[in-house]
């Protein structure tokens, strides 16, 4: 496992938001969905992206842009255009006076606009779940990701528009994972920029000792490891690989493994009925004392707590 199958080897889409928005100006939409990642393909026209706090993003066909949420956000056919519609959690739309539209504006499977032959096509597909393995990826990306058609092309957008307003048997599986694989491809294409900003964790992967520690913790968490056993495995000296570790990653390697263990545990908390026990023996704690020992002194909650949805007072945590 690298470090872009990490943010979806938790909780990848599962019932997706999933359509294709069809507009023709003037159009304005707020969104304030309160969705973690929100993922964005223009096939046709122009749309305008005005995160909260940023400059407009223009979109022209080709073009794909990622809104890392919670913040709100405003797609338009022109910057400032006044909304006239608001997308609430789960995929709700009202105006702005708190009528529905969703019925008003369908246009078929997946379709959703103020016109059937609009002039600006956006294929969009929004993860509504929050999870702490994604977020370890998430909270390095910026609030408003966007690429050009320039420096991306990818067949997936093809895939995506020819199969977002099918409606055949297990269509919504089919969908997530062509969203799942269109946002690893952008995440990638984004990351290898040559003036990219990628987190030091990520940089780490591609270090010949460092990214195979890295990968050793990420497949087997569960393993027993220590210092000792990782540098015997990268072969090299244990002295070397804490150093070398340190200075790429930014913090020893059982900080790192300590906070990818807690990451896995609590998708598994949130996503499966597996006892507490079950859990920390998985992610390779002795028991359910020990996980939940190890949980408080990080997270400041119990893993029970963490399991019905208590609030962290300040998020912590031990990013890679």
């Amino acid at each position: 496992m690298d470090a872009l199958a990490g943010l979806l080897d938790g909780p990848r889409a599962r019932g997706a938001f999933l359509l294709r928005m069809v507009m023709e100006p003037p159009w304005s939409v707020h969104i304030d969905d309160e969705a973690p990642l929100c993922l964005m393909c223009v096939t046709q026209g122009e749309s305008w992206i005005a995160p909260a706090s940023g400059e407009p993003v223009l979109l022209r066909p080709g073009d794909v842009a990622i809104a890392r949420g919670p913040e709100p956000y405003t797609v338009s056919h022109a910057p400032g255009a006044e909304p006239q519609a608001r997308i609430g959690p789960g995929g709700t739309c009202h105006t702005l006076q708190g009528e529905p539209l969703a019925q008003a504006m369908r246009l078929g499977v997946r379709t959703w606009g103020n016109a059937p032959d609009g002039s600006t096509s956006v294929l969009i597909g929004t993860y509504q779940m929050k999870g702490e393995v994604s977020g370890r990826l998430l909270d390095a990306l910026p609030p408003l990701l966007h690429l050009s058609a320039e420096v991306w092309n990818h067949p997936l957008m093809t895939v995506l528009d020819e199969e977002i307003a099918r409606d055949d048997p297990g269509q919504s599986v089919v969908l997530d994972r062509v969203l799942d694989l269109l946002l690893i491809a952008v995440l990638r294409t984004w990351f290898s920029r040559p003036d990219a900003e990628a987190p030091a964790w990520y940089r780490a992967m591609g270090d010949p000792v460092v990214g195979q520690a890295l990968r050793l913790i990420q497949d087997g968490p569960a393993r027993p490891w220590t210092v000792a056993s990782l540098a015997t495995e990268c072969g090299v000296s244990r002295a070397a690989l804490a150093r070398r570790f340190n200075d790429l990653v930014g913090e020893p390697p059982m900080a790192y493994l300590t906070g990818w263990r807690l990451a896995l545990a609590a998708d598994l908390l949130r996503e499966s009925d597996a006892t507490v026990e079950a859990v920390a023996r998985k992610v390779g704690y002795s028991g359910s004392f020990a996980l939940s020992a190890a949980f408080k002194r990080v997270r400041g909650i119990s893993p029970q707590e963490h399991r019905t949805g208590g609030a962290l007072p300040e998020r912590q945590q031990s990013s890679p």
